[in-house]
């Protein structure tokens, strides 16, 4: 195969605050030639997602991303070139790879190396049938226990987890409440996705309007945000109730600055029987294909919305993970870099 030029966008700083796009250097490289065991991959599509904040600052349940390495991020590609039994020249192809255009990879690490079913979506793959929809099916099932008639309150509500959380839950027959930013996403929330309410953080005081909506406690929180939203849930949670920390979006731009927030309603979870658990996705790997069939019936029967924020090109991933943290995305944040061939 004749040489090919590799874009790359290069992790150069540890962010202190907010991400900056000078966290980040454009470079520009060839492909190395393949070795036995490896798969040559043109990458098609990446995924954003809040976690990676804490990959560009510290060791989390991975290492911290190497200083003068390409940037990481959950990808669907198309395999170019393959040395690895299995793979073959035009397979769609899922993993954790660089932001570049191509990547050579044996599939070790974290995501390892997945086979996508032929004519498989990518942008579907790494939205409500990847890592965030099987978060928000294992959260809100597995860890939350949802069970109809319960209320369902759920932060971020907007984002790619969240929203698919709450949907999830109404299917399981829940009545659910949304937290999230701007009357817009809030208009989505009651329209679009069917929650019973949605609450404006930006706009409405949170507190009153969770003794609203929820008079008789919250039994299920699903935690997208940490911080004062999470202690306003935790003051108002109902006895028994299941309180599922899946992420702390408000907290990670203090990484490296100040220490995290603590929530100060924990004593609730004494007095009213509650438990508050984290969980990572990975925990519930051997039932994955339990929970895409699952998801993918609820699709085809438009039960769950695939709301997606949609970039392009290569040379805006800084631009496109800042989205994550000023708001400015609305659905799961995506990059798209090209199509299948």
């Amino acid at each position: 195969m004749a040489e090919l030029k590799n874009r790359q966008w290069l992790l150069v700083a540890r962010p202190h605050g907010m991400i900056k796009e000078n966290d980040f250097r454009w470079n520009e490289t060839v492909v190395p030639a393949l070795e036995d065991g490896q798969v040559l991959v043109r990458n098609l599509a990446f995924s954003f997602d809040p976690t990676q904040r804490g990959w560009m600052s510290m060791d989390t349940y991975i290492p911290a991303l190497p200083l003068g390495q390409t940037m990481k991020a959950g990808t669907v590609g198309q395999v170019l070139d393959s040395k690895r039994p299995g793979f073959a020249k035009g397979d769609l192809v899922q993993g954790l790879f660089g932001w570049e255009d191509y990547t050579v990879t044996s599939g070790e690490g974290l995501m390892g190396l997945r086979k996508l079913p032929r004519g498989a979506d990518p942008i579907l793959a790494l939205s409500l049938l990847g890592t965030t929809g099987l978060t928000a099916y294992f959260g809100t099932l597995a860890v939350g226990a949802a069970k109809a008639g319960e209320t369902f309150v759920v932060s971020g509500a907007a984002g790619a987890t969240g929203s698919l959380a709450g949907m999830i839950a109404k299917i399981e027959g829940c009545r659910v409440v949304g937290i999230a930013g701007g009357p817009e996403k809030c208009d989505w929330l009651l329209k679009e996705a069917g929650f019973d309410a949605a609450i404006d953080y930006k706009n409405e005081k949170v507190s009153a309007a969770l003794t609203k909506y929820c008079p008789k406690g919250i039994d299920v929180y699903f935690d997208n945000v940490g911080g004062e939203i999470l202690d306003r849930a935790l003051a108002r949670i109902a006895n028994g109730a299941r309180v599922v920390l899946c992420g702390a979006i408000s907290q990670y731009n203090d990484f490296g600055t100040k220490p995290p927030t603590g929530p100060r309603n924990y004593l609730n979870l004494i007095t009213r029987g509650a438990r508050m658990e984290g969980f990572l996705v990975s925990q519930f790997a051997k039932r994955f294909p339990e929970a895409i069939t699952e998801m993918s019936k609820w699709h085809a029967e438009r039960k769950l919305k695939n709301q997606i924020d949609l970039q392009r090109g290569l040379e805006n991933a800084p631009k496109t993970i800042i989205r994550l943290f000023t708001g400015a995305n609305f659905g799961k944040q995506l990059l798209q870099l090209g199509d299948p061939q």
